[in-house]
C-alpha cells in the first residue's frame, strides 16, 4: 500500500521519510493498513519556508477573509463528517455516536465558527488609541504557529482542526500541524477539508500545512526554528517540558497543556444530603472516555467518616461492575499500569481494579485507590502523580487542618471542584479552603464534576504549572485564546493612512485614552 502523503504549501506530496508507522484500532488491537511517513527535517524545512511566506500574505488579508476560511472549513467538515467520524472511531476506539458524531464533531465546527466571529469582530486585538500623543497599539499576528495535537480528542483538539488551529488562523497566522500518530488518517481527512477551504477562500497556499510524525530531535529543532512565531502543545508532561526548554531557549513563546489531577473535594454536609447521587456523579466522571480526559478527577478529598466509607464502597462497586472502555493505545495501558504501581509503592491502597483486562484491544480495569492525608503529606510528590486513564484515588482527611495542609502541597491544576451542603452547613469550611484551592486551579467548580469543558468565551482551560506552561492563557474560550498567538505592536506618530485599519480614528472596539488635568482616562 502506498505511503500517505503530507500537505505542504497547498499540495499533497510524497514525504521524505526516514521510516513509516501504522495506526492501530485500540478496541480490537488490529494494525490498520495504511502506512504513514515519519518525515525527515527537509519536510519541516519546506513547511517552514512556505509558512514564512504565507505569514506575510496573511497580514495583508482583511479579517473577513480569515473568517470566510474558518466558516468554509467548518462547512466542509460537516459535509465530510461520515468519513471523518468513521476514521476517528477506527483509530481511537471512541464510539462514533454519541461521542464523535454528536458531541465532538459539532464542538469542532462550533469553535471554528466562533473563531471566525472573533476574527471578523476584532475586539481580541485590543486596539488602544492615545489620540493626544498619536500613540496607538494593538495585537497582531505573531507568525507561523506549530500545533501539536493530543491523542484523546481526534477532532476538537486535532492539530489541523482544533482550538489551537482555529485561534492561530483567526489571529492571522499560518499553521503547521503535527498530527498525533494515534489518529493520522483522521488528521489526513481533516487536512484535506482545510486545503479545500483555503482554495475556496483564497488563503495563501502555506496557511494550513500538515505532517504526520517526526523524531524527537526534529521536533525540538522545529519549535526552535527562527521562522516560528509560537507553539501550541497538548500532551504529556515529559514531552511538553522538552519542547518548552527548546522553544524558550530560542525565544519562542510556547503554550503547553500537560498534566492535571483535578482535585474534587466533598465537604461533610454534601455527603449527608445525597451521598448516593454524588457517588454516581463521581463514577460517571472518572470513567467517561475511559478516564482519558485532561479534566478527569484523579484525586478525591473526603472526611474520614461513615458517609465517606459508604460513598467509596458505592464507587468501588460501580467500578467493578462497569465494563472497562478501550484505551487509546497499548502505551497508554502500560503507562496506567506503571502509574498504579507507583501509587501503591508510595503507600496507596488498591480498592478496586489494578490490572490489565484480557480481551480484544487495550483495556485496564476501572481502578480506585485510597490513601490518608498523613500518607499524602509524607509523600506529596509521589501521591499526586497523574494517571491518564480510568484510575482515581481517594484521600481521607481527619479534619480541616489536614485538608488545608494537603491543598497547600498540590501542584497547579486545570480544575478543582468543591461539593458542599445546599443548606449552608459547609459554608464555614468552604470559606476557609476556597482561597487555597482557587490559587491552585484555572477553573473552580461548585457542585459539579470537571469533565465537561464548554466552548464559551468565559471558559478558562488552563491553570498554574504543571497544568500549563503559563497560567494567564487559555486554550478554550474565544476570543481570549487568540492572544496566545499574537504580538503587541505599537505605532508612535505614524500617519493615519499608514496604520492598520483597526487603529485608525473611526473604528469600533478601541480603547481611546485622553489626558485630563494630567491624568489619563479612557473614553
Amino acid at each position: 500500500m502506498e505511503i500517505a502523503q503530507i500537505l505542504i504549501d497547498g499540495k499533497w506530496r510524497t514525504a521524505t521519510a526516514e521510516a513509516t508507522f501504522h495506526a492501530t484500532n485500540p478496541a480490537t488491537g488490529e494494525t490498520l493498513a495504511t502506512p504513514f511517513p515519519v518525515s525527515e527535517w527537509s519536510d519541516c524545512d519546506l513547511a517552514l519556508e512556505a509558512a514564512a511566506h504565507a505569514a506575510i500574505e496573511l497580514r495583508k488579508l482583511a479579517p473577513e477573509q480569515l473568517a470566510a476560511f474558518l466558516e468554509a472549513y467548518a462547512a466542509n467538515i460537516e459535509a465530510a463528517s461520515a468519513a471523518i467520524v468513521e476514521a476517528a472511531a477506527e483509530e481511537t476506539g471512541l464510539p462514533a455516536s454519541p461521542r464523535l458524531k454528536d458531541v465532538e464533531l459539532p464542538r469542532t465546527t462550533n469553535q471554528l465558527r466562533q473563531a471566525a466571529a472573533a476574527a471578523r469582530e476584532e475586539s481580541w486585538k485590543r486596539a488602544t488609541l492615545d489620540l493626544e500623543r498619536n500613540i496607538r497599539s494593538c495585537f497582531a499576528p505573531i507568525g507561523p504557529v506549530i500545533v501539536f495535537g493530543p491523542n484523546n480528542f481526534p477532532l476538537a483538539f486535532n492539530g489541523i482542526s482544533g482550538g489551537d488551529f482555529a485561534a492561530a488562523i483567526a489571529a492571522g497566522n499560518p499553521v503547521i500541524a503535527k498530527a498525533h500518530p494515534l489518529h493520522p488518517n483522521t488528521t489526513r481527512l481533516l487536512a484535506e477539508e482545510a486545503r479545500k477551504a483555503a482554495v475556496e477562500t483564497g488563503l495563501p497556499s502555506g496557511a494550513a500545512q500538515m505532517i504526520y510524525h517526526i523524531n524527537n530531535a526534529n521536533g525540538l529543532k522545529l519549535v526552535s526554528d527562527a521562522r516560528v512565531g509560537a507553539v501550541g502543545f497538548t500532551g504529556s508532561r515529559g514531552a511538553g517540558l522538552a519542547l518548552k526548554k527548546a522553544a524558550e531557549e530560542a525565544g519562542k513563546p510556547v503554550y503547553l497543556e500537560m498534566s492535571s489531577i483535578n482535585p474534587v473535594i466533598f465537604l461533610p454536609g454534601a455527603l449527608v444530603e445525597d451521598g448516593e447521587k454524588l457517588a454516581r456523579e463521581l463514577a460517571d466522571s472518572c470513567l467517561a472516555g475511559a478516564g482519558q480526559f485532561c479534566t478527569s478527577p484523579n484525586v478525591i478529598l473526603l472526611w474520614d467518616n461513615a458517609n465517606t466509607e459508604s460513598l467509596l464502597a458505592s464507587v468501588a462497586k460501580t467500578f467493578s461492575e462497569r465494563a472497562p472502555q478501550p484505551l487509546l493505545s497499548l502505551s497508554g495501558q502500560s503507562q496506567i499500569q506503571a502509574g498504579v504501581a507507583a501509587l501503591t509503592s508510595a503507600g496507596a491502597e488498591l480498592v478496586a481494579g489494578g490490572h490489565n483486562v484480557d480481551g480484544p484491544g487495550y483495556r485496564y480495569a476501572n481502578t480506585l485507590l485510597r490513601a490518608t492525608a498523613k500518607q499524602f503529606l509524607a509523600r506529596p510528590h509521589e501521591l499526586q502523580r497523574e494517571v491518564f486513564g480510568n484510575v482515581t484515588m481517594a484521600i481521607t482527611v481527619e479534619g480541616l487542618e489536614e485538608l488545608v495542609s494537603t491543598l497547600e502541597l498540590f501542584e497547579g491544576n486545570l480544575t478543582g471542584a468543591i461539593y458542599s451542603a445546599k443548606t449552608g452547613a459547609d459554608d464555614e469550611l468552604y470559606a476557609q479552603i476556597e482561597p487555597l484551592l482557587r490559587q491552585k486551579v484555572g477553573r473552580l467548580l461548585n457542585d459539579k464534576m470537571p469533565t465537561g469543558v464548554a466552548v464559551s468565551p468565559a471558559m478558562h482551560h488552563g491553570g498554574p504549572f504543571p497544568a500549563t506552561s503559563h497560567p494567564g492563557f487559555t486554550s478554550v474560550g474565544i476570543p481570549a485564546a487568540l492572544t496566545r498567538f499574537a504580538t503587541l505592536q505599537c505605532y508612535d506618530g505614524v500617519r493615519e493612512d499608514r496604520l492598520p485599519a483597526v487603529l485608525r480614528n473611526k473604528i469600533q472596539n478601541a480603547d481611546t485614552w485622553r489626558s485630563i488635568d494630567g491624568a489619563w482616562v479612557k473614553g
